[in-house]
């Protein structure tokens, strides 16, 4: 089945080059996140040199920002350098976030980790722009310490650092 890859307007759109896998990731990022749509497919044709079928771009959205992708092969990797941001409200989204990005990939620092498919994601609750943007900068400064000896956010211990500071 083959579908035409499609803009929706978005005027800056990040494009990711994958060595390999491609579908597998879009599929995988729709089925974590709750607002996600594959918006259109282009597969090799038939008289194409390659495999028959195979995807070779795609679009698809998260939580309304729109993704281009591409499988070109092994001629770049993806770093840390560019991530994701993720807004979350509750512990509960961190951490459904985490675990479900997390799995087969690597835990960075500060609400960072590196997914399965080398991309990687800030997971990071709302309370901590909020906590570290407090007037009394010694009750931020002890959440940016809390932060930095954390893996994936707890806002529970950030708040404790919040009370102490």
């Amino acid at each position: 089945m083959s579908s035409t890859v499609v803009s929706t307007g978005q005027r800056i759109t990040p494009f990711l080059w994958f060595a390999a896998r491609a579908e597998e990731a879009i599929k995988f990022y729709a089925s974590v996140f709750s607002d996600a749509e594959v918006l259109g497919i282009n597969r090799l044709p038939a008289e194409a040199p390659g495999k028959e079928g195979r995807m070779v771009m795609a679009t698809f959205r998260l939580k309304g920002l729109e993704f281009m992708v591409l499988e070109g092969g092994p001629m770049f990797e993806f770093t840390p350098a560019i991530s994701f941001f993720v807004h979350c409200e509750t512990q509960e989204e961190v951490d459904h976030l985490w675990d479900a990005l997390g799995e087969g990939g690597k835990d960075i620092q500060c609400g960072w980790l590196t997914d399965k498919f080398g991309i990687t994601w800030q997971i990071i609750p709302d309370a901590l722009s909020r906590l570290m943007g407090d007037p009394n900068r010694a009750k931020a400064a002890a959440v940016q310490q809390a932060m930095m000896k954390m893996g994936k956010i707890i806002i529970a211990d950030l708040e404790e650092a919040y009370e102490k500071g």
